[in-house]
């Protein structure tokens, strides 16, 4: 009997949108630990399109195991198909959402029909909770998540030797977080008021309704106002953007603040420790437990996820050309019949 096939989105080779082909291929089999998933959804994010392009830019001895063709896509929401004989946790029929095998490996082969998911990484999807927003939450969510509320696990960074500890959050908490319209930061704003910080957004004018509609205190459009120029006092910031330019927030910070840059950049431990600050980062897990948590307050309506915009899953490349545009407000996703 032959096997089942499937449409996905494979690489055959590394480039821009227009190396995404959407192929037959077979259906996979859950090996140990494992369950199968009927995909009806996938969050877009920027891992996605670094595989895309072959991760150009990251040095050889940072780059994860991957191999062509691939399929790419590692956030997902769907309905269990099948359970290996050793997971318990699961059900076929279950609703579940995951950020799948991240970062271990690129290939979470999330763009496809179906995907097979390591149990640990799932949690379930709310009733009440559409596939759309639950794709959507997983790794921005994890993201926010470990970067400002629990860290959850012991690995360490690649980036750094210091371990990422989160600064607790509250009332007398005032946090700036850049980049706030993006997926993580429009997550990450949401999270810091449920734990009661005063927050800073921080994102072109265009997007200031919709932030302060999410929970902001205040809002620093970026293309009148330097935000490092402005911001003072702050206990935290959380840069989405990160990068080189990170460390022009430093002198928003005051003694005994952090910043959390999400792409680190270089930094210099004497000038932080002359400034009393401390700069970490993390590389995001993936964590169903904590991804229960997130379904939880996505459930409730403590945070919400902004959907930017849907593909059906033969337009990946349209996807992937709309988030090189950027100026995104919350997640694109793909969606599967």
């Amino acid at each position: 009997m032959s096997p089942r096939t499937m449409k996905a989105i494979r690489l055959h080779e590394f480039g821009g949108p227009e190396v995404l082909r959407y192929d037959d291929v077979p259906v996979p089999e859950p090996g140990p630990g494992e369950v199968l998933v009927r995909v009806h959804a996938v969050g877009v994010n920027p891992p996605d399109w670094y595989a895309r392009e072959g991760m150009p830019d990251v040095p050889p001895e940072l780059k994860p195991p991957f191999s062509l063709p691939l399929i790419p896509g590692t956030d997902v929401s769907g309905v269990v198909e099948a359970v290996a004989d050793d997971v318990e946790a699961f059900a076929a029929g279950d609703e579940v959402l995951g950020l799948l095998r991240f970062p271990a490996s690129l290939q979470g082969a999330a763009y496809a029909e179906y995907v097979t998911a390591p149990a640990t990484d799932l949690a379930r999807k709310p009733a009440g909770v559409d596939h759309v927003a639950a794709a959507g939450l997983a790794m921005a969510g994890l993201t926010a998540w470990q970067f400002l509320i629990e860290l959850g696990h012991d690995h360490p960074s690649p980036f750094q030797a210091a371990r990422h500890q989160p600064m607790p959050l509250g009332a007398d908490t005032t946090v700036l977080v850049n980049g706030a319209a993006g997926g993580v930061g429009h997550l990450a704003l949401q999270l810091a008021k449920w734990r009661g910080a005063h927050v800073i957004a921080v994102a072109s004018g265009t997007h200031e309704a919709f932030l302060r509609e999410l929970g902001a205190d205040e809002f620093l459009d970026y293309q009148k106002v330097r935000p490092e120029e402005v911001a003072r006092d702050l206990d935290l910031v959380l840069d989405t953007v990160g990068g080189p330019d990170s460390r022009r927030f430093l002198r928003t910070l005051k003694r005994g603040g952090a910043l959390y840059p999400v792409y680190f950049g270089e930094f210099d431990d004497e000038e932080n420790e002359k400034l009393g600050v401390t700069v970490t980062a993390t590389q995001v897990r993936s964590n169903g437990a904590q991804l229960a948590e997130l379904a939880r307050l996505l459930d409730d309506g403590t945070i919400r996820v902004a959907i930017d915009s849907t593909f059906p899953l033969e337009k990946a490349a349209a996807a992937h050309e709309r988030a090189a545009r950027g100026h995104l407000r919350g997640k694109i996703v793909l969606t599967v019949d």
